[in-house]
């Protein structure tokens, strides 16, 4: 019961907030806006799908299955691509196959790529950066408006309350 309490009460508090934020950015420029676009656009609004852009991820962050990754090598666009992260935790490049990049940080990922690629390319420079970060989700579960997986977005460890 006291958990109920508590968990309706985070909900109600971090409605009011968001709900007063519109009203000031409303007040400020004549245009309602999300609270995200409030915050510089650094991260996207809770509602949406999208999830957290590298400008608001941990540097710490590790790569996870269903992560998007911009694997650049440069001078060498053949190579370079987009690739998501499968369920295995790997990724495919030309050249060199099968990566692990699930557990590693794109800099880490980044040098394993480069030294397998040394076999075939002279001096690669390589560059990963995260598009998109899926392999962090939260469940949503219960009688709420809209159950379901959500993207983990930047601070939203600090607010969830689990009942």
């Amino acid at each position: 019961m006291n958990k109920k309490i508590i968990f309706v009460a985070a909900i109600v508090l971090a409605n009011t907030g968001m709900t007063w934020a519109a009203q000031q950015d409303k007040k400020n420029d004549g245009k309602e806006t999300t609270v995200a676009a409030a915050r510089n656009s650094a991260a996207p609004a809770a509602d949406s799908k999208t999830a957290p852009t590298p400008a608001t991820m941990d540097p710490a962050y590790l790569i996870g299955p269903e992560d998007v990754l911009d694997i650049s090598v440069w001078k060498e666009p053949d190579v370079s691509r987009v690739v998501p992260v499968r369920p295995d935790g790997r990724i495919s490049l030309p050249l060199i196959n099968d990566v692990q990049a699930a557990g590693l940080s794109p800099q880490q990922l980044a040098g394993t790529v480069t030294e397998r690629l040394r076999k075939y390319l002279n001096e690669p420079q390589v560059t990963v950066i995260v598009t998109a970060i899926n392999s962090q989700r939260v469940f949503v579960v219960g009688e709420v408006l809209r159950a379901g997986a959500f993207p983990m977005l930047p601070g939203m460890g600090d607010t969830i309350v689990v009942p």
